[in-house]
C-alpha cells in the first residue's frame, strides 16, 4: 500500500533554456555527434552508453529548448542541429565574452592609472 502522504518528486523536468539543456552530458554528446552529421535516434544510441528511449527523451529535450529539429524521412526521424538555436547560444556566449573583455580592460587601466608614478603626490620627506 502507498501512503498519501509521500511528496511528488519530479523524476523528468524540462529544462528553462538551451543552457540549461546543455547542462547534461549526454546531451552534450548528442549535440556533438549531430555537429558532425544529421542522425537518426538508433545511430545516436548505438554511440552512447543509454538506451534508445533514454535518448529519444534527451532529443526531446533539445528539440524543445530548440537546439534540434527533426524530420521524417521514409520510417525513421533524422535529427539535425537547429542553426538558428546554436546562433541563439552562440551570440549569448559573444555578449559574455565581451563584457567580460570589457571589465578586464576597465581593471587594467584603473589598476595601471593606481601605479603610475605622475599620478601620485609628492609626499616624500
Amino acid at each position: 500500500m502507498v501512503s498519501s502522504n509521500l511528496p511528488f518528486v519530479v523524476t523528468y523536468e524540462l529544462p528553462d533554456d538551451a543552457w540549461d539543456a546543455m547542462g547534461d552530458r549526454t546531451r552534450r554528446s548528442i549535440l556533438e555527434r549531430l555537429a558532425e552529421r544529421p542522425c537518426a535516434v538508433g545511430e545516436l544510441a548505438a554511440g552512447l552508453p543509454v538506451s534508445r528511449p533514454a535518448v529519444s527523451q534527451h532529443l526531446k529535450v533539445l528539440k524543445e529548448s530548440g537546439l534540434v529539429h527533426d524530420e521524417t524521412v521514409g520510417t525513421r526521424r533524422i535529427y539535425r542541429l537547429d542553426p538558428a538555436g546554436v546562433q541563439a547560444l552562440r551570440d549569448q556566449l559573444d555578449t559574455f565574452w565581451n563584457r567580460a573583455l570589457t571589465n578586464y580592460d576597465a581593471a587594467i587601466v584603473e589598476h595601471s592609472s593606481l601605479d603610475d608614478p605622475s599620478d601620485r603626490t609628492k609626499e616624500q620627506p
